[in-house]
Order: C-alpha cells, then structure tokens, then sequence
C-alpha cells in the first residue's frame, strides 16, 4: 500500500471517528478538519460553517460549504469555501474537467447571493441567508474573491492562487487542496509547496542582490533592496500565506496595519527604505541571473517572511492611497536560503530571533516557547486514570508542532501501532490552538473563540507569560490535570450538543463556548469552583454538569440566533464582545443537582497542593536516580569543562563537586535537582551530550 493510500485509508476512518462521535454528517466533519487546516497554512483567517445548494433561476447548480469570514476583517479578501468529501475504498481520481464544475457552483451561489429576490426566498435564519447577506452587505468593500475547494481526491491539476477572471471587476483566484496537499500539510506541515515566487515572470523582474555569505557559511544568504510596488504585488497573490506561520499568530494579535509604516508610505515614501528596519525571509531554493548591473533573483522557492509582516502589510493596504507615492518605496530585505531538510527546525528559529526585539514577546507565540514544551513533557508522562468505562491508563497527547502526532506513529511497526493506539488514544489529541479553545471558553473568552482557531490563539499567547510566571512552576500536573479536565467538558459539551431536540443546526461551535463560559462565570459568580479534579479522575463529565452546560447551551443557542435588529449574520454577531456582554448578565435556572459538582476554592487548592507535593517528590527521585546513573567520572568531567569555560559560578561549581566524589560524599536531593539545571547550563553552551552518553555506558 502507498503512503497516499494508507492516508486515505485513515483519514476517511478519522473523519468517520469525529462525525460519530460528535453527531455530525461526514461533510461537516470534514469541513471542521480543513477549517483548522486552512486557518493555520494561513490560506484564510478564520473559517465558518455555512452550507447551502440549490438551484439558481436557469436550473444552474450552486453551492457553498463555508466561508473565511467577514471580508472587513480579512483585508477586503471574500473567500468562499466548497468541500468534496466521499466515502470510498480506493482513491478517487479527479481532473481539471471536474474541477471546473465544482468552481462554476462556488461562483453561481456569488452571483444570485447578491441578488435581492434569491436572498429573499431563503429562510431568514439559515446558514446560507446569513453568508448570502454578508457578501451583499460587503460586496463594495471587497477588493478580491477567493474560491476555495478541498477535497479527499486526488487532483491532477495543480491550482494554487491561480487568477480566474473578474467578478463586477474584483480579481477572483482558484485554490485547490486535494488528498496529496492534505497530507503533505497533516503529516509534515508543508502548505506551501507550490508558493513558487517568479520574480521575473510574474511581477515585472528580478531583485538585485548582494551575496552576503562567504563559501564556507552554513547558509546561503543575500541582502537585497525590493521596490514596495513588487512586495504589494506578491503580497497580493499570496496574502498571509507568505508569512511564517508563527509571524502570522504575532500580529493577529498586533494588528496587521503599523500606523507609523502607513504614515511614512503616504507622506515621505521617499524615505522609506532610511526610516524602515526592512524584512528578513528565508526560502528554500533560489535561482540567480547575472546581469550588467550586477546579481539577480529571478525565483524564489516558498519563500517566507520571517520579520516584516506588518512592513509588507502596511505596504500591501495603503497601495491605493500612496498612489504614485508606492513608485518611490524601496524595501531591504536579508534572505537565508534554508533546504528543505533543515526548514522545520531553523527557519522558527530565525523567526524567533528575527523578532526578539518587538514589544509584544512575540517567543509566546512559538512551539518552542518553555510554556508549550513543558505541556509536552507532561502530556507523555501524565497518565490519566481509566474512568469508569476504561479498562487501563492511558495519555493525552499535545501536539506543540503539526505533525508530530503523525510522525511518530508513523515510524512503527503494526504491533508497535496497537500499543501506541492504546497509550495515546486519538480522542485524546490535542493541538495548541484546541488547548487555547478550553482555555478561553473557560476563561470567559467565547467572542474570542468564535473568531477561529488562530485568531483565539493569538488572544490566548498574549497571556501565556502570566500563565507560565517566573521560571513555569504555575504549570504542573495540577495545571495539567485542570487542563485536561476542560478539554473532556469542551469535548462532551461538542457531543451533546449535536443529540438536542432543541439544536436546530448550525453555529455548534459557538455554543459550546458561549455554554461553558457562562456556567464558569457563574459559578465563580458564587465564590466556587467546579470540581475538576473529579472529572480528572472519571475522565468523564458527571450529570450534574451537563444539565448546566444544556441549559446554558440553549440559551446560547436562542442569544446566537436572535440578535439585534438590522444583524443578519449569526456567526459574526457571536464574534462580537456585546453578545458576549448579554448573555453573560442573563440569569439562568440550573438543575438543583448542579450544586453536587461544585467545591470551595479552597478545598481544589489543598487537592493541587498535595499533586504538586507528590509531583514534588518524583522530580526528586528522579534526579536522584539520574544524577547517580551518570556517575562521578561524568560529573567530574563536566565540572572539569564548565570550569575551563568559566562557566560555573561558585554554589555551581560546589554542587558539581559534590557529584563528582561519590560515593565519598552523596548530594542531597535538592542538591542533585540543582545539579542537573546546571549540566543544563553547560549543554547549552556546547557541553556535548556525547561525553553523557559515553559515561552513562560506561556506568552501566
């Protein structure tokens, strides 16, 4: 079987697992898998549900899945989404033909949704009227159109921002994601294999460069000076997508538009390239030409900017006002050539210190951020009890970087599979943008939430320095098994939701965030809390909390649905702090029984001080184990390096001491939790984990 046969294999079984698990038809499944896809490659800023087909007057066929949001919100971008999701047992073949017609009904339901008698014939609070009235509304702010179709075929025509034309003069592109670009981004993280920049060919010419790395540098690098009119053009074609997916959670929490950047383009675009600071960008290959006037770049390969974002979108929207202006704007740029092999680990490294000195601590917004890496490690050691329906422990698995999940199931054997399965079961998977999810709602965050998965985590990142403290001691297992208590309420409010006789369909997501923010508002409303540590133990939500949760959904529901005079679109009226605001003042009638699943804060601050004690205490053996296992001879060779590196201040040169001369003298266990922080010093600083491996083998 091929690796794209086994995919489909399994992510027909995955789409399947989430509809039934969550009582939803497999297109619905389907689109909320894509949607966290489609957000996160950047290919559009959110995503929202909104299913309609019919006919239009001449019998034409049209139809739409979902769309990218509100276009105000989205830099005038209307991207309208179809999804193409079939069950079958052999891979589907589809061709330019096919693809042709499934565009033609994207397009038929465009045009009649700004027709007045099609809207009126819909029903007013259904999903289709509501995204039919949000393209009418918008239809003179929109700059472009953005077609959309995903499907689990496989495709053999590439289509990837490709121009199809004017609509009413507005430029409308065709993209296209089928089996193989799925599971290219799912299992890897590659979105962007075909985000080729043709300098020469596609936007008026080369880039003059300088090289600025010698023979023997470890990358190839260029410094190079491009005109603001070419960088408004390439950003035009790709939009977000060209930005570095961790850039792109940053200034969704800045703002893309830089007053100051916009200010300079519209009144002294003659001294932009002296005021401005210029991009830094990475790609994966690059094609030169040498001229008369000197070095070219006439081609990029996915080519992404690492520090600039808000530069090039600044650029990008004051285009039309700066008028001539843009003519006169020049931009540097450093450009690191990074090969594919080395691309997911250095290239958000140069993100990251590219961006060091923002205001914002855009590190939060990175996998490698000490927050999601200590999540990590407690996600493969924490073993969460079987409940009452299990019949052994199993974990949960956080997935700090995309792919992960995949890549280390994928490198087993079948046998070693079953084992992984029944460890990290896939019902208990989860991302960062589904940890900034629980958090948030319970928070009291769901007009957040309901902006989508990166918009959410961009609210949640800015808070993860209060979250994390000092040096992380806040995020322990108790935080872990809080965590972990909200995912199982989020995840059961999703199932519950879709079985009610009072869900009539649609905006799903919205309620169960609004339903768990407002029952976690009032019971801190009653000095209380839930009783998370019992749902931690039943890996399960007990009855009483889900009679609150339904009748916070209902209502939820009734608010979404219902919103003030002259709003039509539900799902931007539940983006919107009011809504929020109005459902939280409204008082609700709980079961009496709910009272059964709340405690006093104190009594859960005592039960997480005694985890943290225990947690305590296994840290200690711990390091008490390790630290004996590598033996003196290592210890006294690390003290010897760190010492000649003038590296070890005295308490650390003294506790390294200690280690050294065992079994004369035994460090006490905090002494070896300090001795082991500080042979983390030293690999840091080239201490090499070869001389570790080498003693330990040689103790053992």
């Amino acid at each position: 079987m091929s690796d794209l046969a086994e995919f489909h294999q399994n992510f027909i079984a995955d789409i399947q697992g989430d509809a039934d698990a969550l009582g939803l038809y497999t297109q619905e499944a389907f689109f909320e898998t894509i949607g966290e896809i489609l957000t996160e490659a950047g290919e559009i800023d959110q995503c929202d549900y909104a299913y309609f087909q019919g006919k239009g007057k001449r019998g034409v066929l049209l139809e739409v899945t979902g769309s990218g949001g509100d276009p105000l919100n989205a830099e005038g971008i209307l991207s309208l989404i179809l999804c193409d999701f079939k069950l079958s047992s052999d891979i589907r073949v589809t061709d330019a033909t096919y693809l042709k017609n499934q565009f033609k009904r994207l397009v038929e339901f465009l045009r009649q949704a700004r027709k007045e008698e099609f809207r009126d014939e819909l029903e007013e609070t259904s999903l289709g009227a509501g995204l039919a009235d949000l393209i009418n509304t918008r239809w003179n702010t929109i700059e472009k159109v953005k077609l959309i179709f995903v499907t689990n075929s496989d495709n053999r025509a590439k289509v990837d921002a490709m121009p199809a034309g004017t609509i009413d003069e507005k430029p409308v592109t065709y993209n296209v994601w089928d089996l193989k670009r799925l599971q290219a981004y799912m299992e890897q993280g590659k979105a962007r294999a075909d985000l080729t920049i043709n300098f020469a060919a596609d936007f008026g010419g080369g880039i003059p460069v300088l090289k600025a790395s010698g023979s023997d540098a470890a990358l190839e690098s260029y410094i190079a000076v491009i005109p603001g009119e070419q960088l408004a053009q390439i950003y035009d074609k790709w939009g977000p997508r060209l930005l570095e997916s961790n850039v792109r959670s940053f200034l969704q929490a800045r703002g893309n538009v830089n007053r100051g950047i916009r200010k300079t383009i519209v009144e002294e675009p003659h001294m932009f390239l002296a005021y401005n600071n210029g991009l830094a960008a990475t790609a994966e290959a690059v094609e030169l030409d040498q001229t008369e006037d000197g070095l070219i770049i006439t081609r990029a390969d996915n080519l992404q900017i690492v520090n600039g974002g808000q530069t090039t979108a600044s650029i990008h929207a004051a285009r039309k006002t700066a008028g001539e202006g843009i003519k006169e704007i020049f931009v540097q740029m450093k450009l690191n050539v990074v090969p594919p092999i080395l691309s997911d680990t250095v290239v958000p490294r140069i993100s990251e210190y590219a961006n060091s000195q923002n205001k914002v601590n855009a590190a939060d917004f990175f996998a490698n951020h000490p927050f999601h890496v200590k999540i990590e490690e407690l996600s493969r050691k924490i073993l969460a009890p079987p409940g009452e329906e299990g019949y052994r422990d199993t974990k949960w698995f956080y997935e700090r970087a995309r792919g992960q999940y995949a890549d280390q199931r994928g490198k087993l054997s079948v046998s070693e599979r079953k084992k992984w399965d029944a460890e990290f079961p896939r019902k208990q998977f989860f991302t960062k943008t589904d940890l900034a999810k629980f958090e948030n709602s319970w928070a009291g965050k769901p007009d957040d939430v309901s902006k989508g998965a990166q918009k959410n985590f961009a609210v949640f990142a800015k808070t993860i320095e209060k979250v994390w403290g000092r040096n992380g001691d806040r995020v322990n297992e108790a935080w872990f098994r809080h965590l972990i208590s909200k995912a199982i309420i989020f995840r059961k409010m999703e199932k519950l939701v879709s079985v009610q006789d009072w869900y009539e369909g649609g905006y799903r997501a919205n309620i169960v965030t609004y339903a768990i923010a407002k029952v976690a508002h009032d019971v801190r409303e009653q000095e209380q809390v839930v009783d998370l540590g019992r749902i931690w133990r039943l890996q399960d939500v007990p009855t009483a909390l889900e009679g609150a949760l339904l009748v916070a959904g209902a209502e939820a529901q009734h608010l979404i649905t219902n919103p003030p005079d002259g709003v039509r679109n539900m799902s931007e009226w539940a983006k919107k702090q009011a809504c929020w605001e109005r459902f939280r003042k409204r008082e609700l009638s709980y079961p009496d029984e709910f009272s059964e699943i709340l405690v006093d804060p104190e009594e859960e601050k005592t039960e997480d001080r005694e985890i943290t004690e225990d947690e305590n205490l296994t840290k200690g053996v711990e390091a008490q184990t390790k630290v004996f296992e590598l033996g003196a001879p290592f210890w006294a060779e690390a003290k010897a390096w760190g010492r000649a590196h003038k590296l070890l201040s005295p308490s650390e040169f003294g506790v390294m001491d200690v280690c050294s001369k065992m079994p004369t003298r035994l460090p006490t266990e905090k002494q070896t939790l300090f001795a082991l922080e500080v042979l983390k010093k030293l690999k840091e600083n080239g201490f090499s984990v070869e001389n570790e491996t080498q003693v330990h083998d040689e103790v053992s």
